[in-house]
């Protein structure tokens, strides 16, 4: 034991010490009526840990009720490590998204790469095998050194860990504006594949069954890593709590939890991730309605003299916990052993439901299991409408004004918002024999292997939207992820949702919570996509700073037959080219307002969710059918963005003839739309499935040729140009 001698039970009372542990006055005493005394140090450490919000959820568990979470696909909802969704033939998806937004902020390479670290736990740890990862970032203005410092280590380190576990990286996305200047958000999604009866989940189940350690040993890394991220940053953070992944031992672990999987001796699995041993230990017994036992003295420490506090605080990365079945502790040991990862028996099951510490025979902690894990308070926060949106809904809506056409739609397409991310995904290993679609397409595609069937998976959120609108930007974070994933060939199955907000203690930063929930509730009824898994991340501002509210949409969706695979790039000369849906003035948060006027304002643009329904129903149907050389949606920076991704990809141009205010046609943002190239023998058949405009041809010229209907010349740029805009644009940046 360490020397150090910690306080009394009295003195926690006395000097309030459970405040710097992150309890507030009420919920100290709501434990100490719990236990029906005064909890001591190590007993104040687990609840203040498992009733953060991190962990408990207890500000936002009254709005994550809204999501719809069933479905005919839905085999786990939300609850478990991640959600599962049938894709047919007894197979399976296992799939979430996490944060690690505080650590990434201090610590951006090991912040990062043990973010992807635990959300591959929570995937392997349910029996699935890893297929592919995807990421969401927002960083500051990428003019500023200290955000390119950020940027280049986050990816770095999600780089490094996922290489090193040969999880392709197969999707994502990354958004740079002033308001995460002091907050960046790093959120990592992973895709696991299993058969239906390959699934594990994280019970501790059966009086005296063995309650096993394994993977890396438990040094002081991490301790109150949960608490960390439930409070805001201040600009001299130093706290010590950054933990670094070893993804050589995680790689091994994997391997043999996915072998333990397939044992009957195993019972429940599950990662320790947020307040390591303590969350695992006592959601696992909760959720089995069943106690726990553990023997701190068996923990494998790394570091020397830990207390029991500080060894069930501790976040070190690669562990997991797992309940086998008393007697059987061999087999189990045999398959860890072949795989060269460590355990260790550190406990048992009891059936009293108590959680009970034990440290060299002397009982360290006792309390309810369902106290720590289910019984946290739920708080129902003030909501306040801000009146910047009430300003905002009554601004007028007012068309840019733009003087030279050509030079601004250069200059938009090279904003790194929307410019190319190749600079970030060259990073990334490319060798997997499933890939379909590498990142730079609508979405990732990865191949079921030995099917015909492929699975589509995106990260989505345009969260300038939902700083002008909450609600109506909620709908279109859902809806902009399934236009991604119809534009590949893919039907839309489920969401998982990484929701980063600020304090949900102002009310109008909860107001946004809430509102932007009910949208994304709307927009998963009207498109079929429950809500199986996800991530909450609030206290993200800095000196009362918030960000803007990023409720990032994590979306999987079915392809049956890969040779539906469908990407941006025009493919022939003479292909067709087409806009489906109604362009407005719509310029509200729209790349095209941040550019020239430096910030955003007015009104998000509009959505009909069954208009966006029938529309991606329609365009399926055409690219099932065959009917479609290449489709991409068109959102964030408008037809002119749309159009570049088309036309870099295989080296053609375009013809292009825009009606009425060129404008409006090239830089608006209205929602639903699609570009879609058709050959000219199917143009019937496209024609006769859904109502689209011709607006020009795919040409072998190498040229963007823009025209109005009066036959002026507004837009003439060759490949290069456009390359050099869109494709070097965050490259060019970096390298300066």
């Amino acid at each position: 034991m360490s020397t150090h001698q910690e306080p009394t039970a009295q003195q926690i009372k006395d000097d309030k010490l459970y405040i710097e542990m992150g309890l507030s006055d009420k919920e100290y005493e709501d434990v100490t009526q719990v236990l029906g005394r005064l909890p001591n140090y190590t007993e104040t450490g687990l609840f203040s840990v498992m009733w953060s919000e991190h962990c408990s959820y207890k500000s936002s568990k009254p709005v994550l009720k809204k999501f719809p979470t069933e479905g005919v696909r839905v085999i786990q909802g939300p609850g478990e490590g991640a959600g599962v969704v049938d894709i047919g033939d007894e197979d399976a998806l296992v799939f979430k998204i996490e944060s690690h937004n505080s650590p990434s902020a201090v610590e951006p390479f090991h912040g990062a790469a043990t973010g992807l670290g635990g959300i591959l736990r929570d995937v392997f740890s349910m029996g699935a095998r890893p297929i592919a990862a995807l990421n969401s970032l927002r960083f500051g203005d990428l003019q500023s050194e200290r955000v390119q410092f950020l940027f280049e280590q986050a990816v770095k380190g999600i780089a490094h860990y996922g290489n090193t576990m040969n999880v392709p990286v197969v999707g994502g996305e990354v958004q740079f504006d002033e308001a995460y200047e002091g907050n960046p958000l790093v959120n990592a999604m992973v895709v696991g594949l299993i058969k239906h009866d390959d699934l594990v989940k994280g019970l501790a189940s059966g009086e005296g069954n063995s309650v096993m350690y394994v993977g890396g040993e438990t040094g002081r890394d991490g301790i109150h890593g949960a608490t960390f991220s439930s409070t805001e940053l201040t600009e001299d953070e130093t706290e010590g709590v950054f933990v670094k992944g070893n993804p050589d031992l995680q790689k091994r672990v994997l391997e043999a939890c996915l072998e333990l999987a397939k044992s009957d001796a195993l019972i429940g699995m599950q990662d320790m991730g947020a307040a390591g041993i303590t969350s695992s230990a006592s959601e696992m017994a909760s959720k089995a309605g069943a106690g726990l036992e553990l023997y701190l003295e068996k923990v494998p420490q790394r570091d020397p003299n830990m207390t029991p506090y500080e060894m069930m605080l501790s976040e070190s990365q690669e562990r997991m916990l797992i309940v086998v079945e008393k007697g059987r502790e061999h087999e189990i040991e045999e398959i860890l052993n072949k795989w060269d990862v460590p355990s260790a028996i550190i406990g048992k099951v009891t059936t009293d439901k108590q959680f009970r510490l034990l440290y060299n025979g002397e009982v360290v902690a006792d309390v309810p299991a369902d106290a720590l894990a289910e019984d946290s308070p739920v708080y129902h926060k003030r909501s306040e409408e801000p009146a910047y949106y009430k300003t905002f809904q009554a601004e007028r809506v007012e068309k840019p004004n733009v003087d030279n056409i050509q030079e601004t739609f250069l200059q938009l397409i090279a904003q790194p918002s929307v410019a190319s991310k190749e600079w970030v995904y060259e990073q990334f290993d490319k060798q997997d024999k499933d890939f379909v679609l590498r990142p730079g397409a609508s979405a990732g595609v990865v191949r079921i292997p030995n099917t015909k069937k492929a699975v589509a998976m995106t990260t989505d959120c345009n969260a300038r939207y939902i700083y002008l609108d909450p609600n109506t930007g909620g709908k279109i974070a859902v809806a902009e992820a399934a236009r991604n994933l119809v534009c590949t060939g893919a039907k839309p199955i489920a969401i998982t949702d990484g929701l980063n907000y600020g304090s949900p203690d102002n009310p109008e930063v909860f107001w946004q919570i809430e509102q932007s929930a009910e949208g994304i509730s709307e927009a998963c009824r009207t498109l079929e996509t429950p809500v199986v898994s996800g991530n909450v991340s609030l206290y993200n501002e800095t000196n009362g700073d918030a960000i803007y509210p990023t409720p990032i949409i994590g979306m999987v969706g079915l392809v049956t037959d890969v040779e539906h695979v469908t990407t941006p790039s025009f493919k022939e000369e003479g292909d067709i080219i087409y806009v489906i849906g109604e362009t407005l003035p719509e310029f509200g948060g729209s790349e095209l307002q941040k550019l020239l006027n430096g910030r955003i304002s007015g009104q998000a643009p509009a959505i009909d969710l069954d208009v966006e329904k029938a529309r991606q129903d329609e365009l399926l149907e055409a690219i099932q059918l065959g009917f479609v050389a290449s489709a991409v949606d068109i959102s964030d920076g408008g037809l002119a963005l749309a159009l570049t991704e088309s036309i870099v990809g295989e080296q053609l141009g375009a013809d292009i003839t825009v009606e009425d205010d060129a404008v409006t046609a090239l830089f608006s943002e209205s929602q639903s739309r699609y570009l879609v190239s058709v050959k000219q023998e199917h143009q019937e058949q496209f024609e006769a499935i859904i109502t689209a405009k011709q607006i020009g041809q795919v040409t072998n010229e190498k040229t963007l040729t823009i025209k109005n209907n009066n036959e002026e010349l507004l837009i003439q740029v060759d490949v290069h140009q456009l390359e050099d805009a869109w494709k070097h644009s965050i490259r060019n940046i970096m390298a300066n």
